[in-house]
């Protein structure tokens, strides 16, 4: 079982939870004000998908570049 360490708050787990909340906002939005909102959702799994092949994450070079800890 994979637990991941929860004592602080470091880009790992940064990254998913601001994937999870505009992920859920984009969702949300298209479905009460206009589907042009499901773009958002569609581009944060194109995204993670980027992320998971290559490495390569923006959110997590800028994350690293205000301060917050790697792990």
């Amino acid at each position: 079982m994979f637990r991941l360490n929860v004592s602080h708050w470091h880009i790992l787990r940064i990254n998913f939870l601001m994937a999870g909340l505009l992920s859920a906002g984009g969702t949300l939005l298209g479905l009460t004000l206009h589907p042009a909102w499901f773009a958002l959702p569609v581009f944060i799994g194109a995204m993670q998908i980027i992320f998971a092949l290559s490495g390569y994450c923006p959110s997590s070079i800028l994350l690293d570049r205000i301060g917050f800890p790697r792990s």
